[in-house]
């Protein structure tokens, strides 16, 4: 089972917003309310976990570009 087709496209959007706000430190109190009630714990672990590799990846190219010129 795919875990993006079982969340439903809202909810990963709702999601990708939800932890980018966070990797930032910037949420609203009514957002984090709305977004308990629809997010599960499983879905922000998923796109956090997605989100922090890409962080890393995209940390490694710009290095190795700064590095190799």
């Amino acid at each position: 089972m795919n875990i993006f087709k079982a969340m439903g496209q809202s909810t990963l959007w709702r999601t990708i917003v939800a932890v980018s706000w966070s990797f930032m430190g910037i949420r609203k109190s009514s957002e984090f309310k709305e977004d308990t009630a629809r997010i599960t714990p499983l879905h922000i672990l998923v796109v956090g976990v997605l989100a922090c590799f890409l962080f890393v990846a995209v940390l490694i190219v710009i290095v190795n570009m700064v590095v190799t010129k």
